[in-house]
């Protein structure tokens, strides 16, 4: 009888399966791109564009077409069955155009690829194959060589900001940046999750060739781009949806954004799967990650959704899909998902590190270094307990038999930095020996590592919730935020409430976006720390990941923890982290040799049996050059060594 595949490689072989459905081969010659979709406008040659529209509200519909003085011309749309609407008319690329509903209201494409003049101006004709892809022999990454880093295009200068500092980003170490969500949104100011047009990316950070510009120089550098895209809700300002598909929503279910998306319409279904295609296709990313998947609450959607993108990429090509998903459906990641971003890391290792215990952090507070073993050991702290933020009711699925590469691990993001009401970074949260040793944590767990932009220069510059609304939406955004804090210590007094940036406001936004004049002062010292700890990640980790799995996860300490897991190859990868102020024991050492260590010679005391405070170290078994893991975790001060 043949020995039963163990539940990680059925994952990966899941997984493969799905990444190489489609039997077209990535064609190295091809340095165009386009996805033809089966709505908004398409160039049927240089001097004509065929438009399709979904309007089935509506009895008729009118293609209104500007002129270069802006002076509209309109052409009744044929209605083709089923609410659709379509027309042909004169004009190629850099026509603009809306469509017409009545004499009172014309509206953007839903499918727009361009809006030049923000979602309340006419959309674009665009020509995706008039840009010209250089690195054609791109096939992506596989997904355990992936080190993620979030960032925000607009803080960052817009798309050209963002592709000068990509050489800087290669050389930390990370293989991947993730975009947050570029949809038009409304204003110049967003941090992209009130997106009205998912075709658009906004006009705010630059040109779409200038996106593709930036995805075509990662690519040349080995860096991966992956996207955020947020498929449960739209933006309060510029959707116009409900004026002419009323059907597109869900009558009398709402979310916490507004009216339900009905994913059950095969409408509204292709709309979003033609989405996600779209960019994988035409843009040219290797990833996607799906915002708040718990919020469109259909599972058969998102499988549907995976098997789509999988059979739709060419042969070859490493295409990654990842979750937000609060719900912690594990059956998820078992064959249609590469990876869940983890929440439950992130909430336990906030608590250890802050001692914070209100709002979801509430969840995490009682034993928390024991659910921090539980996360190194099965992924998911909770996978079918009683969460006390959901009422008590269940949360989540068994996860332990899924490999450490399902889940992402991250110390700060957007929403953790930008949901706190004075956008605080973490390194003013805690002490610095302790951030340090799990950031080590982080970046060598054999879960995937996330870290949020400019975390690596160990930055205290915050990170705010900003936007750019106006009158009446500007208010009720404002005044709705400070009342969100009310609940919290801390700002329970409505002055200081008060003193909780405005959204609206340019500076809350000027505040947020990166400066070097205000680095901090020892910014070299932890640039150097993570360039160290990701060296050691991928010359010693990532080709060992694949096929990698736990082996069980004991606590020490009140804050202390020593986790194991046997590599692909079958080496034993061990850490030991100690997030207290004082040592503790430490028990049988762990095998192998140490491959990196925090604060410098921690492991003298290691070998001694104790485990130092507010420490971190990695031990790997088997053979392989000192060269390749003799790297400085921290700078040493002219007093001390490090060998």
């Amino acid at each position: 009888m043949s020995k039963p595949a163990h539940p990680s490689q059925v994952f990966e072989s899941a997984l493969e399966g799905k990444e190489t459905m489609s039997e077209t081969p990535i064609d190295p010659h091809k340095r165009q791109h386009a996805h033809c979709l089966p709505f908004g406008a398409h160039l049927t040659d240089a001097g004509h564009t065929r438009y399709r529209f979904w309007a089935p509200s509506l009895d008729s519909v009118q293609l209104e077409l500007y002129d270069d003085d802006q002076k509209p011309t309109l052409t009744q749309m044929n209605p083709t069955g089923d609410g659709w609407y379509e027309a042909l008319a004169e004009g190629g690329a850099g026509t603009r155009y809306r469509y017409r509903l009545n004499d009172d209201l014309a509206v953007p494409d839903p499918a727009s690829r361009f809006q030049p003049e923000d979602v309340h101006g006419p959309s674009e004709v665009i020509d995706p194959r008039a840009f010209r892809w250089e690195n054609t022999e791109w096939h992506g990454r596989p997904w355990e060589e992936t080190v993620l880093y979030e960032l925000h295009v607009g803080t960052l200068g817009g798309y050209a900001g963002v592709t000068r500092q990509l050489k800087d980003l290669a050389h930390l170490g990370v293989t991947a940046i993730e975009l947050m969500p570029l949809n038009d949104f409304s204003g110049t100011r967003n941090w992209g999750y009130d997106g009205v047009l998912p075709y658009a990316p906004d006009s705010a950070y630059g040109t779409p060739d200038e996106l593709k510009t930036l995805i075509d120089t990662a690519h040349g550098l080995g860096l991966m781009v992956f996207l955020d895209v947020v498929y449960n809700h739209f933006g309060p300002d510029g959707n116009f949806l409900s004026a002419y598909a009323k059907t597109f929503f869900r009558e009398g279910v709402n979310t916490p954004w507004g009216p339900a998306i009905d994913f059950e319409r095969p409408q509204v279904r292709d709309f979003f799967f033609d989405n996600a295609i779209y960019w994988l296709n035409e843009y040219r990313f290797d990833g996607l990650r799906l915002d708040a998947v718990h919020a469109i609450n259909d599972d058969e959607w998102l499988r549907e959704l995976s098997d789509r993108v999988r059979s739709s990429v060419e042969h070859g090509r490493h295409v990654h899909l990842v979750l937000e998903n609060e719900h912690n459906t594990s059956n998820l990641l078992e064959s249609h998902f590469n990876a869940q971003w983890s929440d439950d890391s992130h909430n336990t290792l906030h608590v250890l590190l802050t001692g914070e215990d209100e709002s979801y952090y509430g969840a995490y507070s009682k034993e928390p270094i024991q659910k921090l073993a539980r996360v190194l050991s099965e992924g998911f702290v909770y996978q079918g307990e009683p969460s006390p933020i959901h009422d008590n009711k269940p949360r989540g699925e068994p996860s332990g038999h899924l490999p450490p590469s399902a889940f992402v691990m991250f110390l700060q993001n957007h929403d953790q930095v930008g949901n706190r009401a004075m956008g605080e970074r973490l390194r003013t949260l805690t002490s610095e020996d302790a951030l340090y040793a799990a950031t080590g944590l982080m970046l060598l767990s054999p879960q995937i590592p996330m870290l949020f932009m400019e975390e690596q220069h160990g930055s205290t510059q915050p990170f705010l919730f900003f936007t750019d609304y106006h009158d009446e939406l500007a208010d009720a955004v404002r005044e709705g935020r400070r009342k969100e804090f009310a609940k919290f210590t801390a700002f329970t007094d409505e002055k200081r409430r008060a003193q909780i940036p405005d959204p609206n406001h340019i500076d809350t936004f000027r505040m947020s976006s990166p400066d070097e004049s205000r680095l901090a002062p020892d910014h070299n010292d932890w640039l150097h720390f993570y360039r160290s700890a990701l060296a050691v990640r991928a010359k010693l980790l990532m080709p060992r990941l694949k096929g990698s799995e736990a082996l069980g996860a004991e606590v020490i300490g009140e804050k202390a923890v020593v986790a194991n897991w046997r590599l692909g190859d079958g080496s034993t990868y061990s850490v030991a982290l100690n997030l207290g102020k004082e040592a503790v024991k430490l028990t049988g050492h762990p095998p192998g040799k140490v491959v990196f260590e925090t604060p410098a010679r921690a492991r003298d005391a290691a070998d001694k049996g104790e485990l130092g405070a507010e420490t971190f170290i990695a031990w790997l078994t088997g053979d392989f050059a000192d060269a390749a893991f003799n790297h400085d975790a921290r700078r040493v001060k002219a007093s001390g060594k490090t060998s």
